[in-house]
């Protein structure tokens, strides 16, 4: 398993059969007269080909059974329509397959659904950039860009970030060995206070009642709504020290609310 490293639910990928090249012929004259049996292994036998592309990414924020299954899609299309008198090794004529396959599906399933002309706009752009920087040896400007596809400037910072995927607020950004910042600690609280009286009375007495930094904290982080390295920044100490004492805070007021 060390190898492939892509854990499936189910499956003990340890245990996957590899065919070789001489099983893999035979199978495939007995699944070109009609032996549905010989599809089955010929699937079976090259799943770990499908690992092998997973490995790639691993490393991001995908569900692993559902692109394994999805990889499988393309594994299955590459042994319906391969041929022994291509004269290629199966694994040459699939990975383009199952790989097409794989990020087909994770391009229509982000987060956050943008419409394919929008899209389709941000590869044409990046296609035309390609082509310009390995053409001029540089980057093309904004307004060739434009000029060249017939589209307005705006146009194309909006297209390319909707290739971004969407950030998570409860996504670590720092950590110093103890308190870890999140995204969401980075952004500035609008909303207004809770209009309940009782609520209002409680945090005004909890404020009273926690230390002054705690309290000054609170009150520029949740009232005033700056993020956390404004309220460092003029404080003169670190984010990370902003962190510890907004969480002391909010544990002190709890604590006393309660």
């Amino acid at each position: 398993m060390s190898r492939y490293k892509v854990d499936i639910t189910g499956i003990n990928t340890s245990e996957l059969k590899v065919l070789t090249s001489k099983e893999m012929t035979e199978l495939f004259k007995r699944y070109h007269e009609g032996d549905l049996k010989a599809k089955e292994e010929l699937i079976n036998g090259n799943l770990k080909l499908v690992l092998s592309i997973l490995r790639n990414f691993n490393k991001g924020s995908y569900n692993m059974d559902d692109l394994f299954q999805v990889g499988v899609i393309g594994l299955i299309k590459a042994i319906d329509n391969f041929d022994l008198s291509y004269n290629l090794k199966l694994s040459t004529y699939a990975v383009p397959l199952i790989l097409g396959e794989i990020k087909r599906y994770i391009r229509d399933n982000t987060s956050l659904r943008v419409s394919r002309s929008i899209k389709d706009l941000a590869y044409s752009i990046i296609s035309f950039k390609e082509d310009y920087f390995n053409k001029y040896g540089i980057e093309p400007t904004s307004t060739i860009i434009a000029e060249a596809l017939g589209i307005e400037e705006y146009k194309i910072a909006s297209s390319l970030d909707s290739l971004k995927e969407p950030m998570s607020i409860y996504e670590p950004i720092y950590n110093d060995g103890g308190d870890t910042i999140y995204l969401m600690d980075q952004l500035a609280d609008k909303k207004d206070l809770n209009s309940d009286k009782d609520m209002l009375i409680s945090l005004r007495r909890g404020l009273n009642k926690i230390k002054e930094r705690e309290r000054e904290v609170l009150i520029k982080r949740y009232m005033i709504g700056k993020t956390q390295m404004e309220i460092a920044e003029s404080l003169n100490i670190s984010q990370a020290q902003v962190s510890r004492i907004e969480k002391n805070a909010i544990l002190s007021l709890k604590r006393i609310i309660k």
